[in-house]
């Protein structure tokens, strides 16, 4: 049975121990699910100079769950959301995205397609000119017709949801960290995306401001459904929010499963990782 999340709760009730629950849509992860993944890499190379960044890596990320991607650093977690986001153009491979090759199709249908993602990045890149409010409904005014009525609706809705509703009018240099994660949170939601991304999302946060923005990544998935990729250093996050684990080394994918069996795994590297031990295959260089 899939590791899957636990219902909406207020964020003071989630703790950090793995639940097992009923799959919310029926879906068998993984092979014999019986359609195209919402996202999946075939053979994926991508290389910068003379550093070959990506090598070979295949991966299906399960569908309406939260996949977790480690790895030591420089070894391509970020240049892997690059590419599913359809920034950069693999040297060899495919990737997949709604079961269509992304660099089989034109530069408008990729913008159609992005239209269905969400993104986090580590700052959250929110514009420093707007408030929050406008931060949060710029995709809405530059991707939708929609009234300003139903745009106030909307951008309300998301900002309520990450709790923001009593900071609509402040600029990004007058808020948190913390804050100005939950503000690009709002924002990468507000076009219903059926994917979302999230690079390194508890960078520079401490650990009781990630724990809880790992609780609002819970209770949003719970509440909106979709296919979440994370990539992360933490191995606290990858423990609390992940229903998968996916780890990559040296360009190649060396684990991918449910992330109970990551943290049982018997392999040296997935065990010394994840346990952040000294002793193992993973060195310093």
């Amino acid at each position: 049975m899939s590791s899957l999340h636990r219902p909406t709760a207020p964020a003071a009730l989630y703790d950090d121990a793995p639940t097992t629950v009923i799959p919310r849509n029926g879906v068998q992860y993984g092979a014999g699910a019986g359609k195209p993944h919402t996202m999946e890499v075939r053979g994926l190379h991508k290389t910068f100079g003379s550093f070959k960044v990506l090598q070979g890596l295949d991966l299906q990320f399960a569908d309406d769950a939260i996949t977790t991607v480690l790895g030591p650093s420089g070894t391509g977690k970020s240049v892997l959301i690059k590419h599913l986001v359809g920034l950069l153009e693999p040297d060899a491979g495919e990737v997949r995205v709604f079961g269509q090759d992304l660099w089989a199709m034109s530069e408008n249908e990729r913008y159609d397609v992005r239209k269905r993602m969400g993104v986090l990045f580590q700052d959250g890149a929110l514009f420093g000119s707007l408030n929050i409010y406008d931060n949060t409904a710029f995709p809405l005014r530059k991707h939708t017709d929609k009234s300003e009525d139903e745009i106030h609706e909307i951008v309300m809705a998301r900002c309520i949801e990450v709790g923001l509703e009593r900071s609509l009018h402040k600029f990004p240099n007058e808020v948190s960290g913390g804050m100005r994660k939950r503000a690009g949170f709002a924002r990468a939601m507000v076009l219903n995306p059926d994917i979302v991304f999230f690079d390194e999302p508890d960078s520079g946060l401490d650990p009781v401001r990630t724990s809880l923005l790992n609780d609002l990544i819970l209770q949003m998935h719970a509440e909106h459904g979709g296919t979440y990729l994370l990539v992360t250093h933490d191995i606290r996050t990858a423990r609390k929010v992940s229903d998968y684990v996916g780890l990559i080394w040296k360009g190649k994918v060396v684990h991918y499963g449910e992330a109970e069996e990551a943290f049982a795994s018997p392999d040296p590297f997935v065990r010394q990782f994840l346990a952040g031990d000294s002793a193992g295959p993973l060195g310093m260089d």
